[in-house]
């Protein structure tokens, strides 16, 4: 194979992969971009507010729940931080029972008329409640972490392609400079000169 068909060809090749790359990173920048927005725009809608920092002690709720005190939830690590603090008030609930635990226990009672108990059907309800808010702010957490990841990579990607364009240029160029008889893998001949 001439060395001039293979630069030309792996250059193509080149600019293909930075076409794709770059569609890939602006997809993925588009992702991120929609992902952050549609969270923002969704908490923010909710005016979900942090308690201000002196009912947020540190001893209780944490470093991360308090430095967001007194702010608008609208971020998904703030989402996080927010169903921490959830977490905390559910587990003073029902003596840290989960909301499955006591719903089990309400099923039971209910199986007699006579034993209904009015503080368990309240533990339960809260616990409901409380369990499906946190659940529905840590999926918001997830998405906020593939939009995170989707930004990176995008950027990755439309770095990726910059470096792909660079070398097929540069592909072009050496496929330019060699002579067209030059062949892959042929030895190089010195011109002997003439005596």
């Amino acid at each position: 194979m001439k060395r001039r068909t293979l630069d030309y060809t792996l250059s193509t090749l080149g600019v293909v992969m930075a076409v794709v790359l770059a569609l890939g990173g602006a997809l993925l920048l588009f992702a991120a971009n929609f992902t952050n927005t549609t969270i923002s725009d969704q908490l923010s809608a909710q005016h979900i507010k942090f308690p201000p920092a002196a009912a947020l002690p540190v001893a209780e709720y944490g470093e991360t729940v308090n430095g967001f005190a007194g702010q608008d939830v609208t971020t998904g690590a703030q989402a996080k931080a927010y169903s921490d603090m959830i977490a905390v008030h559910l587990s003073k609930v029902a003596d840290g029972k989960t909301y499955s635990q006591v719903s089990a226990a309400w099923t039971a009672s209910n199986a007699d008329p006579t034993k209904r108990d009015p503080a368990l059907a309240a533990q339960r309800q809260t616990l409901f409640m409380g369990e499906t808010l946190r659940g529905l702010l840590l999926n918001v957490y997830a998405f906020s972490i593939f939009g995170t990841i989707a930004l990176i990579a995008g950027w990755v990607a439309l770095v990726g392609a910059v470096l792909m364009a660079v070398l097929a240029v540069a592909g072009y160029v050496h496929g330019r400079n060699v002579s067209k008889s030059t062949l892959v893998g042929a030895p190089e001949i010195e011109s002997i000169p003439a005596a």
